[in-house]
């Protein structure tokens, strides 16, 4: 049995993508088969992973338009073990010509449906909008991951986010849970950050994950060579955290 894993927050720049790319990874790294699917039209979770965006046959927007099967998508990665499910800035048209479909809520479901079982995990990457390719990729998941960043603003949009959760679960995908809030990009020496941390620990103390990503340079460098952190260096922060959230996730499942 495969879990779905959807990453989301409607707000940029929080560790969206990179959460996406490193979690997909460490999963990986750790022996369970992993496919990424990046349902955001920048693809940067596809040219994160060395993916040559621009001269890709077919991405998600075809197996979601144009029903093209999944599995003549699917590229392999440098990385054992970790498939993805490319996507280029064509996406962006998907959220108008969704609109004019029956059961358009679905569509990436249906993708799914073929392939999942393939694979243990399966994450997917939303873009910074809780538009229909979100809501499709609420359907078709089992849990949502939150990326929350320790800056001033954190919380701001967070209702919203969990509000449009909350209406999927009652309408759409009755099963989707909150696989946790993951704080992101936190810097030990800014008191701010620590106190933003303790903020959200102390409002949503029960959904928010043991782990935490830290400030990390290599976070920032690895995609531009077209890497994980996991596999551009084993040994920093980012990827150690990375490798800690994939544990604390495998743990938690095989408790369930």
């Amino acid at each position: 049995m495969s879990k779905v894993i959807a990453i989301a927050n409607q707000k940029g720049g929080v560790g969206k993508t990179t959460t996406a790319i490193n979690l997909a990874a460490s999963l990986a790294v750790m022996e369970k088969k992993t496919l990424l699917i990046d349902a955001d039209p920048q693809a940067n979770a596809s040219s994160g992973l060395g993916v040559d965006v621009d001269n890709l046959e077919y991405s998600v927007y075809e197996c979601m338009m144009d029903n093209i099967e999944a599995k003549k998508v699917i590229v392999e990665t440098s990385t054992p073990n970790l498939d993805l499910l490319p996507a280029r800035i064509d996406l962006v048209g998907a959220e108008i010509e969704l609109t004019k479909i029956e059961n358009r809520e679905y569509k990436l479901k249906q993708v799914l449906e073929s392939v999942k079982d393939n694979y243990d995990y399966v994450i997917i990457d939303c873009s910074p909008s809780l538009g229909l390719v979100t809501i499709n990729a609420f359907v078709a998941s089992d849990s949502v991951i939150i990326p929350v960043q320790c800056q001033y603003f954190a919380l701001e949009g967070l209702g919203k986010l969990l509000n449009t959760i909350k209406i999927v679960q009652n309408s759409l995908n009755p099963s989707l849970d909150i696989e946790g809030i993951l704080l992101t990009m936190l810097d030990k020496r800014l008191r701010l950050n620590k106190q933003v941390a303790e903020d959200v620990y102390r409002h949503l103390k029960q959904l928010v994950f043991n782990t935490i990503i830290y400030n990390n340079v290599v976070l920032a460098e690895a995609p531009s060579h077209g890497m994980s952190a996991v596999m551009y260096n084993a040994n920093s922060t980012g990827a150690i955290n990375y490798m800690n959230l994939a544990e604390e996730i495998i743990k938690r499942e095989s408790k369930n």
